[in-house]
This record gives C-alpha cells, sequence and structure tokens, in this order.
C-alpha cells in the first residue's frame, strides 16, 4: 500500500505518518456511527458476516477521504500549528504516495461494499467521499464560512450508510439520525475553530471566528445547540424510539446548551474546549442510548 523510493524504510515512524493522514480518531467516530445506522435497521441481530463487511468498506472510503483531504490541503496545513507536522505539510510524503495510498484504500473499500454488502451502500459511500474530499475541501472550505453548514452533510452520511447495508435501503429514520449529526457539526466544529482562530487566520481560511468574530460565533453555536436538542426529540416524536432514549436525549441536550451557555456569556479557550470535547461524547452516548433504547425497549414491545 505505500509507494516508496529504494532508499525508504518501512519504519513504525513512516507507517504512523501514513495512520495520522487517515485521521483515525475522526475515521473511528464516523465508523461507530454508522454500526450503529446498521443495528438499528432491523429488530433483528444483522448479518455478522455484512455488519463486518460494511464496516470494513465504510472505514476504508473514510480513511481515502481523508487522506486526501490532507494532500489538498497541503499548503493550509502547513500554515496552522495543529497541522504543521502532518507528513502531506511537511513534505516527508509526496502527493503521488498519498495519491496511490487513497487510491487503493478507497478502492479496496468499494470493492468491498459493492461485492460484499450491496450496491446501494457503496454508491452512498462513494458519492460521501466526492462531497466531503471535493465539494467541501475544494469548493465550500476556502470560500464561505459557512463551509461546515453546507459541507456538513457528507460528515451526517455514516448512518445512512450503515442502515442502507443491512436494510438495502435508507428509509426516513435513517435520515432523521443524518439530520442530528448535521445539525451537531457546527457548533462541534466551531469550539474547535473558537480556541484556535488564530491558526485559522493564519491559513487563510474564511472560518466563521475569522470572518464575523467571536461573539457572533458564540451565539450560533448556542443557537445550533437549541436547534439539536429540538432535533434530537424527533426519534420520540415519530416512535422510533422510546423513553430511555428520550430521557438520554434531554439531560445530554441540557448539558449542550449549558456549555454554550457558559460560552456564549463569558468565552474563553477552556470552555471552548470543554464544548468541544463534550461534544464528541454526546454524539456517542446519544447514539449509545438509541441503540439500547431499540433493543431494550422497543424491540421486545
Amino acid at each position: 500500500m505505500l509507494i516508496m523510493t529504494s532508499t525508504t524504510a518501512v519504519s513504525p515512524g513512516l507507517l504512523r505518518q501514513y495512520l495520522v493522514l487517515t485521521k483515525p480518531r475522526v475515521t473511528q467516530l464516523a465508523v461507530f456511527c454508522a454500526v450503529i445506522g446498521m443495528f438499528l435497521a432491523t429488530p433483528e441481530l444483522p448479518d455478522a458476516k455484512r455488519v463486518i463487511a460494511a464496516t470494513i468498506g465504510i472505514w476504508l472510503l473514510a480513511a481515502a477521504a481523508f487522506a486526501m483531504n490532507c494532500l489538498i490541503e497541503q499548503q493550509v496545513d502547513a500554515r496552522m500549528l495543529r497541522t504543521a507536522r502532518r507528513a502531506t505539510a511537511t513534505g516527508s510524503i509526496s502527493t503521488l504516495q498519498v495519491l496511490v495510498l487513497s487510491g487503493l484504500l478507497g478502492a479496496t473499500g468499494m470493492a468491498v461494499l459493492y461485492f460484499l454488502v450491496n450496491p446501494l451502500t457503496m454508491w452512498l459511500t462513494f458519492a460521501t467521499f466526492v462531497g466531503y474530499a471535493v465539494i467541501y475541501t475544494i469548493i465550500l472550505k476556502p470560500r464561505t464560512p459557512q463551509n461546515i453548514v453546507i459541507g456538513g452533510l457528507s460528515g451526517a452520511m455514516p448512518p445512512a450508510l450503515g442502515w442502507a447495508a443491512v436494510a438495502d435501503a435508507v428509509p426516513g429514520e435513517a435520515w432523521l439520525l443524518v439530520l442530528i449529526i448535521f445539525i451537531w457539526t457546527p457548533p462541534h466544529f466551531w469550539a474547535l475553530a473558537l480556541y484556535r482562530t488564530k491558526d485559522y487566520a493564519n491559513s487563510g481560511l474564511p472560518m466563521l471566528p475569522v470572518t464575523h468574530g467571536q461573539q457572533f460565533t458564540r451565539l450560533h453555536i448556542l443557537l445550533y445547540s437549541i436547534a439539536l436538542l429540538a432535533t434530537t426529540l424527533l426519534p420520540y416524536i415519530v416512535g422510533m424510539s422510546g423513553w430511555l432514549y428520550l430521557i438520554v436525549a434531554l439531560v445530554l441536550g441540557i448539558m449542550f446548551i449549558v456549555y454554550a451557555f457558559k460560552l456564549y456569556r463569558a468565552y474563553s479557550d477552556q470552555r471552548a474546549r470543554q464544548l468541544f470535547r463534550f461534544s464528541i461524547l454526546y454524539l456517542s452516548l446519544l447514539f449509545a442510548a438509541l441503540l439500547a433504547d431499540h433493543w431494550l425497549i422497543m424491540v421486545p414491545r
């Protein structure tokens, strides 16, 4: 999978550099949401082989998209403290090597999804790849401060991909999960952008705190957190979940709003970091509660 010159040794350090390009932590969260979609798609346990194949395929295509993102943004990354040490930013891994890495990961993922899952999942996952690597990274991110809002759809797709893998369809329930992540993405990312404002200013990217200021961004984080709470109630309202999920969604949603309100009332980098970190835990717990509700309450009933 690695393209090397005759003088390049396969070392743990080099392998780690390749791994970093695939953004493993972000990939893990995306795959986790996809797996939740797989288990919610059926009242019974889904086929284990299909779940494993879909997980591998979605993981590979997500990794390919992130590697391509690092390649496209190598000059931007070089100007940011947070990303300056990426192999693409330093030039320690060449453009050809990243293209081959992304191509092999993506092609393998598409083959796994097509032959071991279903064509629908393959095409949806490929469309997500294009949406993130091309539409978001190349077109939206450098041009508009609403980039994370508009481009957030590609990052919100994993539950639909997982649902399609098991059910061979993407019904309204799957799109509700997509909507939740879509609304969650702006306050999650803007919290990061707030305490990295100088970094983004140096990068030249028109992120909201850079173009509209800190106060404007904090207000929008608060407004989105309120919208997020309302959105997370929809699965209960449409009968997709029961009381367990409703209670967890209310508690987590109120906690999110409290974090956002504290940030809006008095800014500090520490509060922005706290909200950012909580937002990751929030999404994991919310989807875990939805799955627990599905199996412990909805299925037996």
